[in-house]
């Protein structure tokens, strides 16, 4: 019996209705950019497996790394421990991070990262004698599936049932350069109404959203407003971090650096879960006391776990060589000669480019789970392209040592899909 069918008994997948996908494809191996399927057929992985493998599936390097520190020390608590892989990470992350972050918390995941933001923010506040306990966040934002997460997601197909349960946030528009003025009017007023503790975004671009991307002296005007009304700032990094936007972190973009940052995905390389939330030392100061209770009573069993902690250092060493960073610029190379191919199609309503990340809207209507879509993801599945249409927007988001001929497949059957397909 094959993958496919044994999964179909015990296993429920996320983001799926199994009625109407009962279907799974078995993957038994992966190497660079390619995935590798029990039934011979290969794909190239054009999104890197939810923006993980950025580096490329089982870096040798990085599987080394791993493989030397499953046989030193597999898992230790990390409260009231320590160990060589968590002290050597922060070391390196702290280095290539904004220069104002500090401390560094860790948890499990993406969502996790945020929960641990949002948690500090209020707290901050809280320990300062303050009760501020409304968020402002972007429209059409995503940050995770957890309770405070989902509260300051504005994707209502992921919160439908649970938006009774929220925590209180105020949303602004993204602003896109043309609008900069008026979203911070709005966000200035939304300061001036409320008993604001933070403000959380992601960087640049809003992955979940479609790939919509955004101004970044009009998010500088946003973060520089937030401090001076002593509002924390929040960067969801869980995407865009780790070298997808041309810089080690989105916020290297700017000229305000948040205070807080959320960290996971392409942090372990896709070796392992793992996230980090870092703050600057002032709000690390604002927990540090002889009263036990202004300690972040938040943790995690798996925090810190070694073995990802390896696999993270690893990653960093990758992305700070010469051959990455050569490899990223040559990714985003790549893409702005494809667009300049592509951008004019009938069929296209719009094309953008954030580093390696690459967005084409097409010009149809078409609902975010709906048929036309899936239509979509099987048409690139039937040609050996592992690719997560976003309703009417196809994204290119691959691991940074795809090969230009890999690179040239994935354009050349958007390509055909253009003028067969659509």
């Amino acid at each position: 019996m094959s993958l496919s069918e044994r999964d179909k008994k015990h296993l429920w997948h996320p983001l799926t209705q199994h009625k109407l996908h009962p279907e799974s494809i078995g993957i038994t191996h992966a190497k660079g950019a390619v995935l590798y399927a029990e039934d011979g057929k290969e794909y190239i992985d054009g999104i890197a497996s939810w923006y993980t493998s950025a580096y490329g599936h089982c870096h040798p390097y990085i599987v080394k790394k791993v493989q030397e520190q499953v046989a030193k020390l597999d898992q230790v608590v990390f409260a009231g421990l320590t160990h060589p892989p968590v002290v050597e990470l922060s070391e390196a992350l702290i280095n290539i991070l904004p220069d104002n972050q500090n401390k560094l918390f860790f948890s499990d995941n993406g969502s996790t990262s945020v929960e641990v933001a949002i948690k500090m923010s209020l707290q901050y506040h809280f320990n300062r004698g303050e009760k501020r306990n409304v968020l402002i966040a972007f429209e059409e934002g995503f940050h995770g599936d957890t309770f405070g997460a989902m509260s300051v997601s504005g994707l209502s197909v992921y919160n439908g049932p649970f938006e009774d349960f929220f925590i209180s946030v105020e949303r602004i528009p993204v602003p896109n350069g043309e609008n900069n003025n008026e979203v911070l009017e709005k966000l200035t007023a939304i300061i001036t109404n409320n008993e604001v503790a933070s403000f959380i975004f992601e960087p640049l671009v809003q992955g979940a959203a479609a790939m919509k991307m955004h101004d970044a002296s009009g998010l500088d005007m946003l973060i520089e407003t937030c401090k001076k009304h002593g509002v924390l700032t929040i960067a969801d990094e869980v995407m865009t971090g780790f070298g997808k936007t041309g810089k080690h972190f989105a916020s290297l973009h700017l000229h305000h650096y948040p205070d807080i940052m959320c960290m996971s995905k392409a942090l372990t390389a896709g070796m392992a879960p793992m996230a980090i939330t870092s703050c600057t030392e002032e709000i690390y100061q604002a927990f540090y006391s002889n009263e036990i209770g202004k300690g972040l009573f938040h943790g995690h069993t798996y925090s810190a776990n070694p073995i990802a902690c390896s696999a993270a250092l690893a990653g960093i060493s990758l992305l700070q060589s010469e051959e990455m960073q050569a490899n990223i610029k040559r990714v985003i190379k790549s893409h702005q000669k494809f667009n300049e191919r592509i951008k004019n199609h009938p069929k296209i309503a719009r094309t953008r480019q954030c580093g390696i990340i690459y967005a084409i809207d097409l010009d149809v209507e078409m609902e975010r789970y709906g048929n036309l879509r899936d239509k979509l993801l099987n048409f690139f599945l039937e040609n050996g392209l592992f690719m997560r249409p976003l309703g009417s927007t196809i994204y290119i988001s691959a691991p940074y040592v795809i090969s230009d001929e890999q690179l040239e497949k994935i354009y050349e059957k958007i390509e055909f899909l253009l003028q067969k397909i659509l």
